[in-house]
């Protein structure tokens, strides 16, 4: 029984599942989105966003310990510099699954994860924009103001022309 046995093993052995674990880390890290089966995308989550975590503060010891993960230098100066400035003011749910479909081979679920700040097609915060142009109800009663003045400005012309075409018909 699989009783608090929460890893996937992967159907591998320990060192082999750290060792694939870490080149996918530093893959994600590198490219921002790499393409794998759903079961490792889940567990990739589970390795890398802890990492990143770590990422975002950038002492001596945390630089250890991530590399002690990643194993590649090139890896851990990019989580430093780019991706630590981009995630800095993030919670967490630093990456996105999207599932695309059966591989062709052998019918295994495929997915592709990402990091979420880094996806220029999808971006959350032209989401928020669009959030704030809507128009409540307070709004469109500011905008009806203006328009009220404006016809405000109109009435005292127009009974001038009036007053001015009855004077000659007076006569």
């Amino acid at each position: 029984m699989r009783h608090g046995n929460k890893i996937n093993h992967l159907g591998k052995k320990t060192a082999h599942r750290s060792a694939m674990l870490s080149n996918m880390a530093s893959s994600l890290i590198e490219h921002k989105r790499i393409n794998c089966t759903l079961a490792k995308a889940r567990e990739l989550r589970k390795f890398v966003e802890p990492i990143i975590t770590k990422g975002k503060e950038d002492t001596t010891t945390n630089r250890r310990t991530v590399f002690s993960h990643l194993q590649n230098k090139e890896s851990v100066k990019e989580l430093f510099s780019e991706i630590s400035q981009k995630v800095g003011d993030r919670p967490g749910g630093y990456t996105r699954i999207i599932k695309l479909g059966h591989r062709s081979g052998d019918a295994a679920e495929m997915a592709m994860i990402e990091l979420v700040d880094f996806n220029e097609t999808y971006n959350p915060k032209e989401v928020a924009k669009a959030g704030k142009t809507r128009r409540g109800r307070a709004k469109k009663v500011e905008t009806a103001a203006p328009v009220a003045e404006a016809k405000v400005e109109e009435t005292p012309e127009a009974p001038a022309v009036e007053e001015a075409t009855e004077e000659p018909t007076a006569e």
